[in-house]
């Protein structure tokens, strides 16, 4: 049987938090805060991050926010443009495909269609997408500013899909298994163990659609 598979692109075929959780480290060392823990900054960059949006361009805004807020010694141009530093080497990382996503797409994509479904900022998303060359694996590749039931919804209507046989496959609880089970679409959770921290929720499975948890993306090939 043929299915529509929907698949996640940050820490699902590509290597990501990894990176930011590294910057987030030489920051708070930069910080180096006299009475707050490393647990604490993180927290409140956190909160500044829900605000801000996703991308590396709002990270470095998140980090500036923070550290202004933060900051020991008054604020200089030196210090901005050090932390302006830790966005540019973000942005400059390379794309490292998780072992064994490769070979899966294209085995899958024999048999499937495949769309790549990610969130964030456009145009940085879809600079990953083509520096990763899985794009060719896809029959599209979409980059929607949230996963929401919604966007579930609407995809659901422009595609003509069934939703019955339609999955999404990915690591985030909160965008990529809980938005889109409560829109109805059969789920693939793949654990990653970076996940971003605001992505993180229960894994909720109640109701009609099937739902699989996976430990690697090579996994894929035996149910699909």
């Amino acid at each position: 049987m043929s299915y529509t598979l929907f698949i996640d692109a940050d820490d699902t075929l590509w290597e990501n938090n990894i990176y930011f959780e590294q910057t987030t480290e030489d920051f708070i060392n930069f910080l180096n805060h006299s009475s707050l823990s490393p647990e604490e900054v993180q927290a409140l960059l956190n909160d500044v991050e829900r605000q801000m949006g996703y991308g590396f361009a709002n990270f470095t805004k998140s980090l500036i926010e923070v550290y202004k807020q933060l900051s020991e010694r008054p604020v200089s141009d030196s210090d901005i443009e050090q932390i302006q530093a830790f966005g540019t080497q973000l942005a400059n990382n390379p794309i490292e495909i998780i072992e064994g996503v490769q070979d899966t797409l294209a085995d899958l994509s024999h048999r499937h269609q495949l769309i790549l479904l990610t969130k964030g900022h456009a145009e940085e998303q879809h600079l990953k997408i083509e520096r990763s060359g899985l794009a060719d694996y896809f029959e599209h590749t979409l980059v929607v500013p949230e996963k929401h039931p919604e966007a579930y919804n609407q995809l659901v209507t422009e595609f003509q899909l069934d939703v019955a046989h339609t999955w999404m496959i990915g690591n985030s609880p909160r965008s990529d298994i809980n938005a889109a089970r409560a829109a109805g679409l059969n789920t693939v959770y793949i654990p990653h163990s970076h996940t971003w921290t605001l992505e993180m929720q229960e894994v909720i499975v109640d109701g009609p659609s099937r739902h699989l948890t996976l430990k690697s993306f090579s996994e894929l090939r035996e149910h699909f």
